[in-house]
């Protein structure tokens, strides 16, 4: 089958008689073309099915209105929930989304930062992949004055904007709401530690039990990619311990649910013998039996927020020291926790 040629204004231009040059005015509104030229061309490029090339256009203007976005996983709740807030904003803003997974590998995180500069991207939001300790290649951005905005997966000590949450505080707060419930034994699930936010998570659990009179344990503390095969394998790891755990603390929903999945199979009851904490109120959460309490984790809202502020950095016209916009947390009570035998402090 031959492939259909694509209508360009000249096409349009020798349909109607008239220069490229006056096609081209009249489909960006020129005040020089009268009403009756537009009205004429408009119509002759919807019935030829003619498609602007915003790219080519963009370029003239050295703006292409596109916002790169490098996310580790597009399939997980907390990334889709902040991939509709990004494109919510940017839409509105006349900005169109380019979404690149780095699925966790700094290889290929790399990799597509090169594609979006290659693309000449307006700016780029970028949450991190957990394998990525060399930050160097956001410096295609930076050394071109390209718009950059991290949103919660951040690099600590980098110069640019960057939308989080306090994760510190919200790891510090869940941990201690289960040693208020009665639990004395409790198990930290975090992913690598060179990412900041699981660092953090990690520093608010150890914190949290210190403070309350409970020894730190490096043996209850299971690192990983906190998947869902990960929370399986950290349910069978946790059975062989000597004593059992009476509590858990897990950095995301997905390994947490999983957990208590297996560990159910195995005659535990939750949260009679372990209670479980998750991160981020996904919807498996209130789907799983009991449901999970979480820590909610604003999606939605980091991804708006980022977008408003890839948006202002893109228009600025002079340079300003970078923000950091951290968003407020809270714990979603429900079945999975034991009562509280201590009221928690108001922060």
């Amino acid at each position: 089958m031959e492939k259909k040629k694509r209508v360009t204004i000249y096409d349009i231009a020798k349909h109607l008689g008239v220069s490229g040059t006056t096609v081209s005015r009249a489909l960006s509104d020129h005040h020089s073309i009268g009403d009756k030229t537009k009205k004429a061309v408009l119509q002759a490029a919807k019935e030829m099915g003619y498609i602007p090339n915003t790219i080519a256009a963009g370029l003239r203007k050295k703006q292409t209105n596109t916002i790169g976005v490098l996310i580790p996983w597009i399939n997980r709740p907390f990334i889709s929930s902040m991939i509709s807030g990004i494109e919510e904003v940017a839409n509105d803003a006349g900005y169109n989304v380019i979404i690149s997974q780095s699925c966790d590998s700094y290889k290929k995180e790399v990799a597509n930062a090169e594609t979006f500069f290659s693309n000449r991207v307006d700016g780029v939001i970028a949450s991190m992949a957990m394998e990525t300790e060399d930050f160097s290649h956001f410096n295609l951005f930076i050394d071109n004055d390209i718009a950059l905005v991290f949103a919660d997966r951040v690099g600590k000590n980098l110069p640019q904007d960057k939308v989080m949450i306090d994760n510190f505080a919200a790891a510090f707060e869940a941990t201690e709401y289960l040693i208020h419930s009665g639990c004395r034994k409790i198990v930290h699930f975090t992913g690598a530690p060179n990412r900041e936010i699981y660092k953090l998570r990690r520093a608010g659990y150890q914190d949290a039990l210190e403070k309350n009179g409970i020894p730190y344990d490096e043996k209850l503390v299971f690192s990983g990619l906190l998947s869902g095969e990960e929370g399986v394998r950290n349910a069978k790891a946790i059975l062989e311990l000597k004593e059992l755990p009476d509590g858990i603390f897990s950095a995301n929903d997905t390994v947490a649910v999983h957990a208590m999945i297996e560990l159910k199979k195995a005659g535990l009851k939750i949260p009679d013998d372990i209670s479980f904490i998750g991160f981020n109120d996904d919807p498996i959460a209130s789907i799983v039996e009991p449901q999970l309490t979480t820590v909610s984790h604003p999606a939605l809202e980091i991804g708006r927020s980022s977008a408003r502020q890839i948006i202002k950095r893109i228009n600025a016209k002079h340079s300003s020291p970078p923000e950091n916009i951290v968003l407020p947390t809270q714990i979603i009570v429900r079945e999975s926790t034991r009562k509280l035998v201590k009221s928690v402090p108001p922060k």
